[in-house]
């Protein structure tokens, strides 16, 4: 789809349409950034194309090599490893801090949001509500902070999102469903200590299971 930018666009505009590119996987990991086409297609000077490249670059998403250009983060496997590690911890937090705020309707739409993602029939459609799904389950911390936190881990993790969306077949839908209905189950308790153990359980399967195949991260 074709935007018009009248007058030009500003850094953090250029930011957010090619952060959701990246999400989406328009642009691939290890795909090169070219400046200047960024900068014709937005109608903007060089400066604001700068601007949000930066702002791409401290969120984890995209490369920037001075005197050489600008990349879609790559694949890495040891990056893929932590970040998964503060995952665990991070996310068993929010949805810790969150059980006791979230509302019966709340509750509910989790529910439906299983029952959408096990009827997920592609990968895309399983990636946007799979997120809607584990981020609505954090919706009641109160704590920006780690909201924003949770917000770049996922940001950043997409690619590997994708590849592990991708390669975990029917294995993926039960697995992940029956872990889904869980979570939902002990946060209709009221049960912390059982959801957070769950969350933490189900981003590390995720990162045990790709951490077996190594080769996933090989960057064209």
């Amino acid at each position: 789809m074709t935007h018009e930018y009248p007058g030009g666009a500003t850094g953090r505009l250029i930011a957010q349409a090619l952060r959701q590119e990246i999400l989406d996987g328009i642009l691939q990991p290890g795909e090169r950034i070219a400046q200047e086409a960024i900068a014709q297609r937005f109608d903007a000077s060089r400066i604001p194309v700068r601007e949000g490249l930066r702002m791409l670059e401290a969120e984890g998403l995209i490369t920037i090599v001075p005197n050489s250009g600008a990349w879609v983060a790559k694949l890495d496997l040891v990056e893929f490893g932590q970040i998964y590690l503060l995952r665990e911890s991070v996310e068993s937090l929010a949805v810790r801090m969150s059980i006791d705020h979230l509302r019966p309707e709340q509750v509910e739409r989790l529910r439906e949001l299983v029952d959408e993602i096990a009827a997920a029939d592609d990968v895309e459609t399983f990636l946007r509500v799979d997120r809607e799904f584990h981020l609505s389950t954090y919706a009641g911390a109160q704590f920006p902070l780690l909201h924003e936190m949770v917000d770049r881990f996922w940001n950043s993790t997409q690619h590997y999102r994708r590849v592990f969306a991708a390669t975990s077949g029917r294995e993926r839908h039960w697995a992940t469903d029956a872990e889904h209905g869980l979570i939902v189950d002990a946060i209709a308790r009221r049960d912390r200590d059982t959801a957070a153990a769950l969350v933490s359980a189900h981003i590390r399967r995720t990162r045990l299971r790709l951490s077996e195949h190594p080769e996933l991260f090989q960057n064209p």
